[in-house]
């Protein structure tokens, strides 16, 4: 069974998390419902839990306040939020799961699936902490995207990233040095997470990073040529975007 916490400061949505949880979730132990994250904090210290249901905007202190204040995570968490893309993009950016509320079942029982599996490999308590880093930044400062690797979770620095490359269901990452990365992503995933950090899509299969520009070349789309001597096309369709993007990241450097 996993020793679960649920810790929002909505009644309401605690207790139909509670009951979702009790209805479809046969494999969780629930051992407390806490109504701010000072009484949550309490209640991990008391409960020692394997999971914990974690609310974001909470009054005095957010769900990643409290984080910063466990000085080690030993569980796993799935935070609950209504829609904030900024804290959506941080969780993401961790390779960390999130639920939208009102809290699907579905997406609550897939959520449950993947921490079980987690659960039974070592804990990576580093997601966590590059998690609580990147949401005390300001949108387009995230600097440690998490990305899948065979034995785990690798942390790059954007910066490094100078393009990345549609491969079907998964991205190649061209990095500097002339590094490549396959990941299990898709480039759409890429797109969301890198919008604000100086990316730009420039071609259906292609994500730019403008810090990478060496060289524009004129065209019918046009072309550019990167810091690691790739040509990338530009397609007509995103030429407007493109140009417009690459002034403003200009202007404001």
């Amino acid at each position: 069974m996993i020793r679960t916490l649920i810790i929002d400061d909505e009644e309401d949505a605690r207790e139909a998390l509670r009951l979702s949880i009790e209805m479809y979730c046969t494999n969780i132990d629930l051992l407390d419902t806490c109504n701010s994250a000072e009484e949550g904090l309490k209640a991990i210290h008391e409960h020692q839990p394997d999971l914990v249901f974690l609310d974001i905007q909470m009054p005095r202190l957010t769900g990643f306040d409290l984080l910063q204040r466990v000085a080690s995570i030993p569980f796993e968490v799935i935070f609950v939020t209504a829609h904030d893309q900024y804290a959506i993009k941080a969780i993401r950016f961790s390779a960390l799961d999130y639920l939208l509320k009102p809290v699907d079942v579905d997406d609550l029982m897939q959520a449950v699936r993947r921490v079980e599996q987690r659960l039974q490999k070592a804990n990576s308590i580093f997601q966590y902490q590059s998690l609580v880093h990147n949401a005390q930044l300001k949108p387009g400062q995230i600097n440690r995207l998490a990305v899948p690797a065979s034995d785990g979770i690798e942390f790059l620095d954007p910066n490094e990233i100078v393009y990345c490359q549609a491969d079907g269901n998964y991205t190649t990452l061209h990095l500097t040095h002339r590094k490549k990365k396959l990941i299990s992503k898709n480039l759409k995933d890429f797109e969301y997470l890198l919008a604000e950090s100086g990316f730009c899509r420039v071609h259906h299969s292609s994500l730019i990073n403008l810090k990478h520009i060496q060289k524009y070349i004129k065209g019918e789309g046009g072309c550019v040529i990167l810091t690691d001597n790739h040509h990338v096309d530009i397609s007509r369709r995103k030429k407007e975007v493109f140009l417009h993007q690459l002034s403003h990241f200009q202007l404001s450097r």
